[in-house]
């Protein structure tokens, strides 16, 4: 079954995955000053997985930068509980490519597996899809 594009821009891609039953992001040039476009892509894929009752999630980061202190805040204040409580339970993260960027992931990782998801942290995409392919939702 192909893939259905949820979110489209020349910054990122959100993708439902049927075949692997999963929410996907590529984001393609650093995000840090598209903090409204960010919050669209992200709000969308939280949307698509509820309506596809899916509990994985596939981000692919490496060609993003660090994140912004208010897309921290938000994600951490907003996006990740609302996510969570639609259904998210598995996450694969392809880091970022510059070391500074993938650190200013670290806090996030923590707090969301402190809140009870499940994830690996990945440098190839193929990796992340096999692990979360194993995993039976």
């Amino acid at each position: 079954m192909p893939n259905v594009t949820i979110y489209n821009s020349e910054y990122i891609t959100v993708e439902y995955w049927p075949d692997n039953r999963l929410i996907y992001h590529a984001v393609h040039q650093p995000m840090s000053g598209q903090l409204p476009m960010f919050k669209e892509a992200l709000n969308a894929g939280t949307d698509a997985l509820q309506k596809y009752k899916v509990g994985k999630w596939l981000s692919d980061d490496r060609k993003n930068d660090a994140l912004t202190p208010e897309g921290n805040e938000w994600s951490f204040s907003d996006w990740q509980p609302r996510t969570l409580k639609a259904g998210w339970r598995y996450w694969a993260l392809v880091v970022p490519q510059t070391l500074a960027a993938a650190g200013t992931l670290t806090p996030v990782v923590q707090h969301l597996y402190e809140l009870g998801l499940r994830m690996m942290v990945f440098t190839n995409l193929e990796e992340a899809v096999v692990w979360l392919d194993k995993i039976k939702d």
